[in-house]
Formats: C-alpha cells, structure tokens, sequence
C-alpha cells in the first residue's frame, strides 16, 4: 500500500485481472522492488493457475476461505457495513473531509487501495 513517502509506483494488470502494485520511496528501493517480482513471476502464474484450476471449477470467483484453505492462512474478518453511507462496487465507502485552497470539502470515498485502475470516482456531499 502507498504510503506519504511512496516516490515510484508501478501497477501491472495480468490477462486474468489480478492486479500487482509495487510502490517504492528511492529508485534503489524500486530496482529491487522489480528484481523481486521478476524472480517471483514464475509463482506469481502458478498461483493464478492455481486459483483458477479444477479446483475452484464450481466457483467464478474464489471464496477466501478456499484462497485460505490453499495457502494455509487464516482470512481475516472484515467488519459489516453500517448501513449508513454510501457502497460502490469495492464495499462500504468512507465519508472523508478536509479543508483545501478552495475551503471545506467532504467526499464519499471508494474503498479500492490507491492506484487502483478501477476505482470509483468519489461521490461529494455539496
């Protein structure tokens, strides 16, 4: 996830729609950062193949507990929506605000991670 000191970010689409993002702070940090996923990319295919295979054939797309049950991990519970507020595609948007050179403003937020190409426009409140 990008954080106030990312300086490069790199975003690559798969043909399958898995989305990598590689975010950096120095371009050594980047370097390594590319280094790392092309050593990687080989088990970056396998596991969409994985995922993808005669395995979750009944299923379009992946529950986590099966993506859990493949990698051993435990999945994490996300908290349900409030009901409050708006949804988009990505979940329950986060109601955000600020002051900015034009004054006050407040926005409904997509919940997709920065960067994200398919991220919601924000809904603001006027």
């Amino acid at each position: 996830m990008a954080t106030e000191g990312t300086k490069f970010q790199v975003n690559y689409k798969l043909a399958d729609g898995t989305l990598i993002n590689l975010y950096a702070a120095t371009a050594t940090e980047l370097e390594a950062g590319l280094a790392d996923l092309a050593m990687n990319a080989t088990n970056i295919r396998m596991v969409g193949t994985e995922l993808s295979g005669s395995r979750y054939q009944n299923v379009a797309t992946p529950t986590a507990e099966a993506v859990a049950q493949a990698f051993n991990a435990t999945p994490v519970q996300t908290p349900a929506p409030s009901g409050s507020g708006n949804t988009c595609k990505h979940g329950q948007m986060s109601l955000r605000s600020g002051v900015g050179q034009k004054g006050p403003w407040s926005g409904w937020m997509c919940a997709a991670p920065k960067g994200a190409p398919d991220k919601c426009d924000t809904i603001w409140v006027r």
